[in-house]
């Protein structure tokens, strides 16, 4: 099984895969960090489908096409913004990443890659929401026969070292 999760530090705009995962808001209509990096590489094309989707509630995930992407899919996901972890932060990220791989075995998809889901502007402690990431990831792999990689892809150094560091403790 660990030999289809692995962890590259990288811009997820750049990878080769079938889908790539962004932690949208739940506008679906772009902003900072990794939505904004998404929609600016796939072009407005991704806007104009997005806007069709009418949103997506926080915990949830929603399909679009890749456009101008090296990937074929993107697959929205709304993470939970951090307050404090009484509100339900916890199970709202791993529905995230459970939608993320019920859309994966409903569309038969054979890679693809995931940002740090909350951790950035929504400020979801990082060591916390990688457990909860790479936890869900090792539960859905079983139940998706065809997937044959999963990558995290971590745009800065501690965020890559959390993920290395629980990928190789479990």
């Amino acid at each position: 099984m660990n030999n289809i999760i692995s962890v590259i530090r990288g811009d997820i705009t750049k990878q080769v895969v079938e889908a790539i995962v962004n932690a949208a808001n739940t506008s679906l209509r772009g902003g900072g960090g990794v939505d904004g990096a998404i929609h600016r590489a796939a072009g407005p094309q991704l806007l104009q489908e997005c806007i069709t989707l009418k949103g997506c509630p926080t915990g949830e995930a929603r399909i679009t096409r890749g456009y101008q992407l090296p990937a074929e899919w993107v697959i929205h996901t709304v993470g939970p913004i951090w307050r404090g972890g009484k509100a339900g932060e916890d199970e709202r990220l791993r529905d995230c990443y459970i939608h993320c791989f019920e859309i994966v075995r409903e569309k038969k998809i054979r890679s693809i890659a995931f940002p740090s889901v909350s951790t950035g502007a929504y400020r979801f402690p990082l060591e916390r929401a990688v457990r909860i990431a790479i936890t869900v990831t090792k539960e859905c792999i079983a139940q998706c026969p065809h997937l044959e990689k999963v990558m995290f892809v971590c745009f800065d150094e501690t965020t890559y070292e959390w993920y290395q560091h629980i990928v190789s403790e479990k």
